[in-house]
């Protein structure tokens, strides 16, 4: 959720043989050396030391070395351009507003707060096309990476320590890519999906954060692989009101290893993620058409598997259902198969009205279904079953 109440918030140059044809000579030797000037005079220009040159694929490729800006070359590259980051510890935050970027570290590279930094990599509108690889941002204040209004990014091989709410923060977004990458340490949640459609998040690993994985009012979205562990919530999906976006549906989570999620819940008010209780697996909270299906989910003091009304946060909030008016905030449609889930609801919170099982449900929605489950405790039992 995002912080606060129920609010909008809103690649070498390439190698030319000759035989008979040597008239061509002069004219691609032009060519290169325009090309070649293009790219090094603006890195010049920009007080940046770095080399230029195209790669074998035809991109354009900037190199920067330890001492020099990110941000200076980002700010002399032309769209579809290649930064390569040489090894070493860079303290900037970078903003990034033009299309088909490749930010890329070459070796061990990390991006630290400056000093008094919110945000490590910003991608607005007209980024589209983003792919940010091998790079590690750590201590910024409120979050490690932050895309928005994007068609098209990919986060390959990054890691977010430290860095204030989220970790990796993805909204309005479509067609997105998060793989390989590692985020902890966040006091709200490690890879955020908000508002957003399309989108793939595969082979990550999120631990000791509030929220592992969160996904808030997007649909098709697909988590597919990751590691989620000692966070309060491992994955949590969920519809809520008060957002430009007001429906969720067809979220699918399949393979993940969800495990031991039991930290305490050390968000504050008025911070909305303050009222979840801790101990819990999987989280489905009013979205529709949800899949969850062949993942492991053990040792969880709460619940594995939850799969409740968005009214039920509502309540832990002390907000009445005429704040939800905006939003039909039932899930609908669910089905959950297949999935190991076992060791769980051994030590549940006290005051709350739903016990500690391995499989919940609170009984809102209609057409859900479970199926083929690995299992000792749900609630109710027995659960409906797929057809």
């Amino acid at each position: 959720m995002k912080q606060g109440t129920f609010l909008k918030t809103s690649r070498n140059q390439p190698v030319f043989r000759y035989r008979r044809f040597l008239w061509l000579l002069p004219l691609m030797l032009f060519l290169v050396t325009a090309c070649k000037k293009d790219i090094t005079s603006d890195a010049a220009n920009a007080g940046n030391e770095t080399d230029g040159k195209l790669l074998s694929k035809g991109k354009p490729t900037i190199v920067v070395n330890q001492g020099s800006s990110i941000q200076s070359a980002v700010d002399a590259a032309a769209p579809g351009s290649v930064i390569s980051i040489k090894p070493g510890v860079y303290k900037e935050s970078i903003t990034i507003n033009k299309a088909n970027l490749t930010l890329m570290g070459d070796g061990k590279v990390i991006l630290q707060n400056p000093g008094g930094a919110e945000i490590g990599i910003v991608v607005q509108d007209g980024g589209d096309g983003f792919t940010l690889r091998n790079i590690t941002l750590q201590d910024f204040t409120e979050r490690g990476v932050n895309i928005t209004y994007v068609d098209g990014f990919l986060l390959s091989h990054v890691t977010s320590i430290n860095s204030g709410e989220f970790g990796l923060f993805s909204e309005y977004c479509k067609n997105g890519t998060i793989e390989h990458c590692e985020t902890f340490q966040h006091r709200e949640t490690g890879v955020f999906i908000g508002q957003s459609t399309h989108m793939n998040v595969t082979q990550n690993k999120s631990y000791e954060n509030v929220i592992g994985f969160e996904v808030e009012n997007s649909s098709y979205v697909t988590f597919d692989k990751n590691h989620a562990y000692d966070n309060s919530v491992g994955i949590m999906c969920l519809l809520v009101p008060g957002r430009t976006i007001l429906h969720s549906s067809n979220i699918t989570l399949t393979k993940n290893q969800v495990r031991d999620n039991n930290r305490e819940n050390f968000s504050k008010p008025p911070e909305m993620e303050s009222v979840l209780p801790s101990g819990v697996g999987i989280l489905v909270i009013g979205i529709d058409n949800a899949l969850v299906v062949d993942n492991h989910v053990t040792g969880h003091q709460f619940t594995g598997i939850a799969l409740v009304s968005t009214l039920i946060i509502g309540a832990l909030a002390n907000l009445p259902p005429e704040a939800f008016g905006e939003i039909e905030p039932n899930p609908d449609g669910a089905r959950i198969i297949s999935n190991k889930v076992e060791g769980n609801g051994f030590n549940p919170p006290a005051g709350l009205p739903l016990p500690g099982v391995d499989l919940l449900w609170d009984g809102s929605g209609k057409n859900n279904c479970w199926s083929k489950n690995s299992f000792v405790t749900s609630y109710p039992s027995p659960l409906p079953a797929c057809q």
